[in-house]
């Protein structure tokens, strides 16, 4: 599972899948969360001849990074290791998808897809597009990200400010050119 972009020989994908992390258990297993990405990303995948998945997220507080954890579920989805770039680094959405933007132009003209839970989709996509990729669409989980209402609204809510703030700092950091 490769952390950098493959060879310019390599096979140009024909789909690029972003999947953004998620917590990591105590455990180090994947949450609910996470996995319920990830399935939701690799069901995708099986639309395309060569999909390339980038799962992103660093080390949080317990066990191995997201990304690296993202990756492992999918090679237990059947992809093979030429088919996962991770990107351990990123710490939240906004410093995984600045992390992302320099992977990118390994495979121009690719489609890019969002793959995240549906709470989580429109920031991401916003985030994406303000900073100039024509991301797209990967259907989200079919189970949502907890089964206990309040805690689906707390989600649901907690991306209002986040929303907006992350799309001031994309566009600012765009026009500062420190994107």
């Amino acid at each position: 599972m490769s952390v950098n972009p493959p060879a310019p020989d390599a096979a140009m994908p024909d789909a690029v899948i972003l999947i953004f992390g998620a917590a990591v258990r105590p455990d180090g297993a994947p949450s609910a969360t996470l996995r319920h990405r990830v399935d939701a990303a690799a069901r995708f995948g099986r639309r395309f001849a060569r999909p390339l998945f980038i799962p992103t997220g660093g080390k949080g507080r317990y066990g191995d990074a997201e990304a690296v954890v993202m990756a492992r579920l999918l090679h237990e989805a059947g992809y093979p290791t030429e088919t996962i770039c991770m990107e351990p680094t990123g710490t939240d959405t906004l410093s995984s998808m600045r992390a992302v933007l320099r992977l990118l132009p390994a495979w121009p003209g690719a489609p890019v897809y969002a793959a995240t839970s549906a709470y989580h989709l429109p920031r991401c996509l916003a985030m994406l597009r303000l900073a100039g990729i024509r991301a797209r669409t990967c259907p989200p989980p079919l189970l949502p990200a907890s089964t206990t209402p309040w805690k689906r609204w707390y989600w649901r809510l907690r991306e209002v400010p986040a929303l907006p703030y992350d799309a001031v700092l994309v566009v600012w950091l765009r026009l500062t050119g420190r994107l």
